[in-house]
């Protein structure tokens, strides 16, 4: 049986979730590899839509385990909290697990990521300023608090103390903010050590074995390739890796282990925050991609900048995650244009480059290449297989699929769970 990789191949925000959630009631485990709440997914069961901001989409599927591994970046207040309100609405939330190696976000990370992106000004990354990129940052100085640790005072206060000695330099001198006291952090910190400790497992073990068993084990990125701290736009990126080699490190699963690595494509391009968007629009259609499109972050509530399709993105996200398939979404939001443009290249300093640019220069001087393809008016949204889709569409989905690398094994055409053609099996 698989272990299977799902993440965003281009800024984010392509629709991870629908698709964790079509797999979910065959899949054993889902599982958080990296990011924390500054990732979202929506996902719309009948009449009902949940927005998930740090819980993996697997929770909404009986029988299945949802885990948040150790690559994770988890705001307990942030994650107690959306339990609550999936209790609420009756989802069961008992089988969650959660590494005790991931680690916390405190009330000092996201203090210093307000306060840092402010002092930017002009030069700021666009970050959510929920706390993620000093928790990471920690992480690697090792100095970060870890989620077994709230259940050792002494450890917790040791690990407190020796953060807050410079960060509290920097907050005072730097940026004439007051000084976070010890005690408090401490405080807040344990008090969260009841209400999680059931949850917490060595999750590293538990998938492992889950995986020589036979059971199926999704591993669910958040952001998107692009995003990547390694491989995306830098600096105008995540702290951690979305990419697939991503799923291995923050789950501690070998490569070997991986069996497919399906990218999420929004049948156009979007992305959030600052940097560079070769295909984005400030026109007419931008305006209706985003309007059409439901354009809005599930966790920032920020409107998302709108572009067509790249096909330069989508062939270096199979080049990096080594994607075996591409789940297409939300194609039905293109019914209605007569052509649709999609970028095939670009032109950087008058020369046509088929390949993502390395340099952050040439990528921020790289315009547009279009080929122009046929439109559709026909609503696609009752689409059951393929060739009930119209021709045109079909069309489009068969170029993108030949200009990406890899095959289309599903494709959106609603929101809705049922609202989804699958070509190919994922299992």
């Amino acid at each position: 049986m698989p272990a299977l990789v799902l993440l965003g191949a281009q800024w984010g925000d392509e629709g991870k979730g629908k698709a964790t959630d079509l797999l979910g009631g065959s899949v054993d485990y889902v599982v958080r590899y990296q990011g924390g709440n500054n990732a979202g997914h929506t996902v719309v069961v009948g009449d009902q839509k949940y927005a998930l901001h740090l819980l993996p989409s697997g929770i909404l599927s009986p029988g299945c385990t949802p885990v948040i591994g150790n690559g994770v970046v988890v705001d307990p207040a942030v994650l107690l909290s959306e339990l609550s309100g999936l209790n609420e609405r009756g989802v069961d939330t008992s089988k969650l697990m959660i590494s005790g190696n991931a680690h916390l976000i405190t009330p000092y990370h996201t203090t210093l990521d307000k306060v840092t992106e402010r002092f930017l000004g002009k030069r700021k990354i666009g970050t959510t300023g929920r706390g993620i990129g000093p928790s990471y940052a920690d992480k690697i100085n090792r100095v970060g608090i870890r989620v077994q640790d709230i259940f050792d005072e002494s450890i917790l206060r040791q690990k407190v103390e020796a953060a807050l000695d410079f960060k509290n330099q920097v907050l005072a001198k730097l940026y004439n903010r007051r000084a976070i006291a010890v005690d408090q952090v401490v405080e807040e910190l344990l008090g969260y050590a009841d209400e999680l400790k059931g949850f917490v497992a060595d999750t590293t073990l538990v998938l492992n074995s889950a995986i020589d068993e036979g059971k199926v084990v999704l591993f669910e990125g958040g952001q998107g390739t692009l995003l990547d701290v390694d491989h995306g736009t830098y600096p105008f990126v995540t702290s951690s890796n979305p990419t697939a080699g991503g799923a291995c490190t923050g789950a501690g699963v070998g490569p070997t282990k991986i069996n497919r690595v399906i990218g999420i494509l929004k049948a156009y391009t979007t992305r959030v925050g600052a940097g560079p968007f070769p295909t984005e629009l400030h026109d007419e259609d931008g305006e209706k991609l985003r309007t059409i499109g439901g354009e809005r972050g599930v966790t920032t509530g920020r409107d998302r900048r709108c572009g067509w399709f790249d096909a330069v993105i989508a062939r270096y996200a199979t080049r990096v995650n080594g994607l075996t398939d591409f789940f297409l979404t939300k194609l039905d939001v293109l019914t209605g244009w007569e052509q649709i443009p999609v970028c095939v290249a670009y032109e950087i300093d008058g020369k046509r480059v088929e390949e993502l640019p390395y340099s952050q220069t040439d990528f921020h001087h790289a315009k547009p290449v279009y080929e122009m393809l046929p439109g559709w008016t026909e609503d696609i949204s009752k689409a059951k297989t393929f060739d009930d889709l119209p021709k045109n569409a079909q069309r489009y989905v068969q170029a993108l699929e030949e200009m990406s690398g890899a095959p289309i094994s599903a494709i959106g055409v609603g929101p809705g769970r049922d609202e989804t053609i699958q070509i190919n099996s994922f299992l």
